[in-house]
């Protein structure tokens, strides 16, 4: 089975085969940093953004400092021990390519945005020193750490223990935290803000979404084949997580509209996640909590051909196009 110890090296016959079609899917979805133009980005810096809406980037950028790089640390420590499946492997290792890909955008995009090396250095300290994103890095290191010490998924505890470790970088980091992020730059290029960041953003977004899909696809195996081990306990465990995911954004929320945006409140970001919070419950089989709606209307009409039909077009805008349907059933 898929969460038995041990290190499967057989590709044929092939068990899973959905996970290597993912992984082609992936390679064929190849993009890379230099082609991000960030040159009007620095313009609208310098010139059309309010003290506001600066203090917003600064704040998004210092998450993105090191937000990806927990993410690779998990998928090396956890997931891709535990996954025994080598073409799940296969994808993993693609995945955590794609991982070092933003590190090196986001990278990219604080040399361009704070040429400043003390707003730099700042920047990579503000897990440490900005109680906002010290507490989303918190609570991500509690559920990396919650499985240090398994070295195999012996017992039906210990694979419940994983599979809360992968629904909460599944659903609540990658699948909130980052679709957040994602609310805030698409509302500045709704303004006329920001293309550069925005562009590169579309496609973080495409990847963190397949990212999601392999994951959620992982549980459904696991679902399939050791349905004990999705008792009411699990469940309640997974709406805790996703509850508490959604106050520790709310509190970066709070921290990055503190000076007050136009267009953009506090209310109307609390009823975004617990949207966005939803649906992840729900693709995890597990009943809807909120019951919120989608407030922002710019992320269902941003970027028409890039963005709202990603999901039910075929992506042609990589440097490889991908050949068949791309379909997530995912939702803003």
């Amino acid at each position: 089975m898929l969460l038995s110890p041990g290190m499967d090296l057989t590709l044929r016959p092939m068990k899973y085969p959905l996970f290597y079609e993912m992984y082609k899917d992936a390679i064929k979805n190849t993009w890379t940093v230099e082609e991000v133009d960030f040159t009007t980005d620095v313009g609208d810096l310098r010139d059309k953004l309010s003290d506001a809406e600066k203090h917003l980037i600064k704040r998004l950028v210092a998450f993105f400092a090191t937000g990806d790089s927990i993410v690779s640390n998990n998928l090396v420590l956890n997931l891709y021990k535990h996954i025994n499946s080598p073409e799940a492997r296969m994808y993993l290792s693609r995945q955590l390519y794609e991982e070092a890909l933003h590190v090196q955008f986001y990278l990219t995009l604080l040399d361009s945005y704070l040429p400043n090396d003390e707003e730099r250095k700042a920047a990579f300290a503000a897990i440490e020193n900005i109680p906002s994103i010290r507490r989303k890095g918190e609570f991500c290191f509690r559920w990396i750490d919650s499985i240090n010490e398994l070295h195999s998924l012996k017992t039906r505890e210990d694979r419940q223990k994983f599979l809360l470790n992968l629904v909460c970088f599944a659903a609540c980091i990658e699948g909130l935290f980052f679709f957040a992020a994602f609310a805030y730059v698409y509302f500045l290029r709704s303004k006329g803000l920001l293309h550069g960041l925005a562009s590169g953003t579309n496609w973080v977004f495409r990847d963190e979404s397949c990212h999601m899909n392999f994951a959620f696809s992982v549980i459904d195996q696991v679902r399939r084949e050791e349905p004990d081990l999705f008792d009411d306990g699990l469940r309640r465990d997974i709406t805790r997580m996703v509850d508490e995911a959604v106050e520790c954004e709310m509190a970066f929320a709070q921290d990055v509209l503190g000076f007050g945006i136009a267009g953009l409140s506090e209310k109307d970001m609390r009823s975004y996640l617990e949207y966005v919070a939803d649906q992840r419950l729900v693709t995890l089989g597990i009943a809807p909590v909120y019951m919120s709606k989608n407030p922002f209307g710019f992320m269902e009409l941003q970027d028409v051909q890039e963005l709202t039909n990603f999901f039910e077009r075929r992506v042609a805008a990589y440097q490889v196009g991908v050949t068949g349907e791309v379909s997530f059933n995912e939702d803003f």
